[in-house]
């Protein structure tokens, strides 16, 4: 295992060994744009929808629900804060009375909101700005002492590629130098957070793929995972469905699959720590078996019997 500078995170009765096993994140997007098709408000009661998908996740292998109440695919609308909680925080207690002993990620970048999901049972801030989208998270997050995820994000809202078939991409994302250029800037991230007060342990790192990023840029992101790793810090990989997949394979959201199946095999192959998935059962097999082959891992308690 690569040298980690805090090789296990406790959070509640749940420890993740950084390096032991790929852990699961499912998705539960509380919006109704989702690039992907699986937005829950489109479908009914938020609620009821959302117990009933994160109970299948559970069952499936999750180990982590990630809520989000804006969505991020590229040319969406910005929602507010109280918005936001509106769609969110009904959805956090929910999940919490259903689910006590679920970990529960909230997907925002707003202090406010974080906060609210914070006090409403959310375990885990998850930034897509990492930390340089409201100054006052990373003093919620350090307050609360709470775990983040921060991503990187080069996401221009002038440079968006609408392909109807394959969902929106970014394509004007510049680099002098691809991983260098991430790795630096998801430092200026840790650094962000280490002034705020959050400890080394409650830091994870997600290297954005699909934000600000080309197909070619996600591919070799994906390739090169190893060397993001070699910061010391556990990784977050999030492919799922995403369009330079669909790029690549030439099909649209629903038909990605197998190619989210082979991005998050190669992922955990250099390193990914954590998956980010809409498909939970299918991936959290994949994990399974990747972690079989490269990690030597053969878990046998209930949870990862898939």
């Amino acid at each position: 295992m690569l040298n980690m500078k805090s090789p296990s995170l406790q959070i509640g009765s749940f420890t993740f060994n950084w390096g032991s096993r790929t852990y699961v994140m499912g998705i539960l997007n509380v919006t109704p744009d989702s690039f992907s098709g699986d937005g829950i408000i489109a479908k009914g009661d938020a609620v009821e929808v959302a117990v009933n998908q994160a109970n299948n996740f559970l069952a499936s292998g999750a180990d982590i629900l990630d809520v989000g109440g804006e969505s991020t695919r590229p040319g969406s609308s910005p929602v507010n804060a109280d918005e936001e909680m509106e769609r969110v925080i009904p959805i956090i207690h929910a999940l919490n009375k259903n689910f006590p002993e679920a970990l529960i990620s909230i997907d925002t970048y707003k202090a406010m909101v974080a906060e609210e999901a914070i006090k409403a049972g959310a375990h885990i801030v998850n930034d897509v700005w990492g930390l340089r989208a409201d100054d006052g998270l990373a003093s919620v997050a350090a307050k609360y002492r709470t775990p983040v995820i921060l991503m990187h994000n080069r996401s221009n809202p002038a440079s968006v590629e609408v392909r109807e078939k394959f969902g929106n991409a970014y394509i004007g994302a510049e680099y002098e130098n691809l991983i260098e250029d991430v790795k630096r800037e998801l430092m200026n991230s840790v650094e962000l957070a280490r002034k705020a007060g959050i400890a080394e342990s409650h830091i994870v790192l997600d290297p954005g793929v699909g934000f600000g990023k080309t197909r070619e840029h996600n591919l070799e992101l994906v390739n090169r995972l190893d060397e993001i790793r070699r910061l010391g810090y556990p990784i977050l990989l999030g492919t799922s469905r995403k369009s330079f997949i669909g790029f690549t394979l030439d099909l649209p959201p629903d038909q990605r699959v197998e190619g989210t199946a082979a991005t998050v095999a190669v992922g955990i192959a250099r390193g990914a720590d954590i998956i980010r998935v809409h498909d939970v059962k299918e991936m959290a097999r994949v994990a399974k078996m990747t972690d079989a082959i490269v990690r030597k891992s053969f878990t046998t308690d209930k949870k990862d019997k898939h």
